[in-house]
């Protein structure tokens, strides 16, 4: 997919948390619920996450230069993985820290009720944000689980999304959770243990997306069943004999490189080489239109048999 299907769900989940981030602040100033507080802190985090990704999808179209022949794709990377620390470190740790005060020092709710209606809209919000990251990702996703599409995707974003919308769902439910456990036993501590809950949650979501941004920054190459598409486009063109070998790379989310070494037909002329390799490529683009950077080097077959 785009880049506009990615930005459709940044745009969705940016105003869905701002809106869901001041009701959250409005709640805690009201109730003094250290849940509410997390969450409110978790919902500001992810909005500062929101636009680190347009800003990287921003950055990602500058034209490639000398200092940067293969253009700047691997910003959204860059960006995705600042943003998975934004959501360990302000998310996370400020609310393993909340939980942990409120557990040193109980404070009662104060109009929980309030707490309660607010927490419910900010559910209606947040799966509002998630359906659109949802139906973005689907058609990327295809036949695999969600968990292999978060895991295999060269698509930062939609993953970065689903994941933030998926913590933000089960954080909202653990709030609630705690402010209704206080309320109904009139005990604080269970607000604490919702908000410890929380940090433990956003922690685990943020390790993920930091193994998983770190991993694309490094350099992937291409999934299997692309490779596999390359590996068989080029073997078949006319007057390749064979991939001698080959490494791909991605330069960004929408582009790939590829360099193969070739073995070519013994006795071709220059032109019928260079024919031979402007139509495997052409061949490679049209069937993997993500492989936009091509380099064949053609070779005599030296191997075993040859």
């Amino acid at each position: 997919m785009s880049a506009e299907g990615s930005k459709k769900a940044i745009v969705a989940a940016l105003l869905a948390n701002a809106g869901i981030a001041v009701a959250k602040f409005a709640g805690w100033a009201i109730t003094g619920s250290s849940s509410m507080l997390a969450e409110a802190v978790h919902s500001v985090a992810d909005t500062s996450n929101q636009g680190l990704l347009l800003f990287g999808q921003h950055r990602a179209r500058k034209e490639a230069n000398q200092l940067h022949p293969f253009g700047y794709g691997r910003s959204r990377y860059f960006y995705s993985f600042v943003v998975a620390l934004v959501l360990f470190s302000l998310g996370s740790l400020f609310a393993l820290y909340e939980g942990y005060e409120k557990i040193k020092h109980p404070h009662d709710l104060e109009s929980p009720m309030v707490a309660v209606i607010i927490l419910v809209v900010a559910v209606g919000l947040e799966s509002y944000s998630f359906a659109t990251a949802f139906r973005e990702s689907k058609p990327l996703k295809g036949d695999v689980s969600w968990w292999r599409f978060i895991r295999t995707s060269r698509n930062p974003e939609l993953p970065v999304v689903l994941m933030e919308d998926t913590g933000a769902l089960i954080g909202l439910v653990l709030a609630l959770s705690g402010v209704g456990l206080a309320t109904i036993t009139g005990d604080p501590i269970w607000d604490a243990i919702g908000t410890l809950c929380i940090g433990v949650l956003l922690g685990v979501i943020a390790i993920i997306l930091i193994v998983e941004m770190q991993s694309a920054l490094i350099g992937e190459g291409a999934t299997e069943s692309d490779e596999r598409a390359i590996r068989e486009t080029l073997g078949a063109a006319p007057g390749i004999e064979r991939i001698i070998h080959m490494k791909t790379q991605y330069l960004g989310p929408d582009e790939m490189l590829v360099a193969a070494k070739i073995a070519i037909t013994p006795g071709s002329s220059a032109l019928e080489l260079a024919a031979a390799i402007d139509a495997a490529e052409a061949s490679v683009r049209e069937r993997v239109p993500v492989a936009r950077v091509i380099y064949l080097e053609p070779d005599i077959d030296r191997g075993p048999g040859a």
